[in-house]
């Protein structure tokens, strides 16, 4: 039902390239399709791998949005006949980022909260509500919110919201799906020869027939997600391998806070669970970090117990595993009775139980592991880079609501609310945006070869994520950055020897993205001479004065 593109020529041609399917990627795509924004545009929107294979569609906890709690009983809340409250949850946020959220970005972004529930209320979004009630919905607490104004659909809200918000766009004529495609590289003027550099398209190579598409438009939406794959340990899905960022820094855009990446503290530990998130609102709603012998030991790290800031909790848990030589600590709700556990964790319970684990009887078995990218693309709060005619909005980009570390469910509300923003200022700038050049240079892969070494990129892969894991991981140092960085150099140079030598795939466009990534990640690091919020570092193990981590393309040879 979806109008998938037919290759006529080798360059295509629309008014706006959106690279990425989660919930920014669909909210943007929605509102623009529609004319919601003002004007129907033909859009691109390219998929990596499949609409199941994203961030969101894998998220369990749900949306924070700004609606008070006065009058809530057992965690429901009628919004119909609520004032808003804005001013906790903006408290909430500054709190969490350790004194480098940007004020006016949160404000924006916590202010059109109640804006994009409703909206997403009025397109069908099966919120969980009160039995016998229409717009009485149930509300739960995660770490860092003094209030419970988690808006969420059972433990799925990724998976319905991407269900919500496909259902609306597979009817649009203008919405052109392309899958299994994966952005190389962004195409500017300058690369054109011509004398500024706004971004015009982006070459694509496409899996099912080995091919590289040239797709051109006036605007560029990065919508790419984060970059936790640079990590061997990760709750994301594997396409989340910082495509966008690397591929906006190579065009020339700043980054920043690329140091703060948020370990997520609840990863199931089994041998045959890959990178299933155990979600915080299990702690929202009363479980228990425990050892074996079913001894507690948050309240031994923070006054908040299980409900700190993640990082807090991430780290506890790493200095209890290290302390008792442990590979896991357990994570329990068992003293709640199974009826309220099936209702509220109905996807989890599920899950776990086809692991061997009741976890209405049994331990979870935990640990940490990579979650969030809280840093990324410099974007204002409509999503502009500084690049004419490409946008960042999602994980990808940095508008400074996160901050030193994200506040659980902010993510899902920022995609939506840049989802919003980034329409509008389309809408405007396309007005003004320059035409589109004629001719483009085009793909040219004539003097390089198939590869027959997959081994090598096998082995780089695994290199690079295991050493990011352990030297530039929960816990870092100067010495083990430095290590990391030598290596990493030593990576770049042999992958882009190749890369200029063998025609490409998926695997290596991502290698290539993933250790500009590490790069990132490492001098950002080395630059903060302070621990702060989800940067914890042995050798200033103090917080200083709030600085910006800053980073320009201009200081990385590419």
């Amino acid at each position: 039902s979806y109008t998938f593109v037919q290759i006529n020529s080798m360059a295509l041609r629309f008014d706006v390239l959106i690279i990425g399917g989660g919930a920014a990627g669909l909210s943007l795509a929605l509102r623009l399709a529609s004319g919601n924004s003002g004007k129907s545009f033909e859009i691109a929107l390219i998929m990596k791998r499949g609409f199941e294979q994203t961030s969101t569609y894998w998220a369990q906890g749900g949306i924070a949005a700004a609606y008070p709690q006065d009058g809530v009983q057992d965690g429901f809340v009628d919004i119909a006949s609520s004032s808003q409250s804005i001013a906790s949850h903006i408290a909430d946020t500054l709190k969490a980022g350790a004194g480098l959220c940007d004020a006016q970005a949160v404000a924006s972004i916590v202010g059109h909260s109640p804006e994009v529930i409703d909206w997403l209320i009025s397109l069908g979004m099966p919120f969980t509500q009160a039995p016998g009630y229409k717009r009485k919905y149930h509300l739960t607490k995660e770490g860092g919110h003094s209030e419970r104004r988690i808006f969420h659909v059972a433990d799925a809200t990724g998976k319905s919201l991407s269900q919500t918000l496909l259902a609306k766009i597979k009817p649009l004529p203008n919405v052109h799906v392309f899958t299994d495609t994966i952005a190389i590289d962004l195409i500017t003027r300058a690369k054109s020869g011509l004398a500024d550099n706004a971004c015009i398209g982006t070459h694509v190579f496409q899996q099912a027939d080995q091919k590289v598409l040239t797709l051109l438009a006036p605007v560029t939406v990065l919508a790419t997600g984060g970059a936790s794959k640079v990590y061997a340990y990760t709750t994301n899905p594997d396409g989340n391998s910082g495509d966008g960022i690397a591929m906006a820094w190579r065009a020339g855009c700043d980054l920043m806070n690329m140091e703060f990446n948020q370990f997520h503290p609840t990863c199931l530990y089994h041998p045959y669970a890959k990178s299933f998130l155990l979600s915080e609102a299990l702690r929202g709603e009363g479980a228990r970090l425990v050892h074996k012998n079913g001894e507690r030991f948050m309240d031994r790290y923070h006054q908040d117990g299980e409900l700190a800031p993640r990082d807090v909790v991430a780290r506890a848990i790493d200095s209890e595993m290290k302390r008792q030589g442990l590979d896991h600590v357990f994570l329990d709700i068992s003293f709640k009775n199974q009826a309220f556990i099936t209702s509220h964790f109905p996807m989890l319970y599920e899950c776990c139980k086809a692991y061997g684990i009741d976890i209405s009887k049994d331990y979870m078995p935990v640990v940490p592991a990579a979650h969030y990218t809280c840093g990324g693309i410099e974007v204002d709060i409509a999503g502009r880079t500084s690049i004419a005619g490409l946008y960042a909005i999602g994980e990808c980009a940095h508008t400074g609501l996160h901050g030193a570390n994200r506040l659980a469910s902010n993510s899902l509300l920022e995609c939506l609310v840049l989802g919003l923003t980034a329409s509008q200022a389309i809408n405007e700038d396309m007005k003004v945006l320059p035409p589109l050049p004629l001719k483009v240079k085009e793909w040219d892969d004539s003097r390089v070869e198939l590869s027959h070494e997959d081994i090598f990129l096998h082995h780089n892969w695994h290199e690079l994520r295991k050493f990011m894991w352990n030297y530039v991981g929960i816990v870092r140092n100067d010495k083990r950055l430095l290590s990391a960085l030598k290596r990493v150099d030593l990576l770049h140079e042999e992958v882009q020897d190749y890369y200029q030598n063998f025609k490409v795939n998926r695997d290596l466009i991502e290698l290539r993205n993933l250790i500009l990534i590490a790069k990132a990640i490492i001098l950002s690091a080395l630059k903060r001479k302070e621990s702060r919020g989800l940067h914890y570092t042995l050798d200033y193990p103090e917080m200083v004065a709030p600085k910006m981590s800053r980073l320009s393309y201009k200081d990385l040879p590419l």
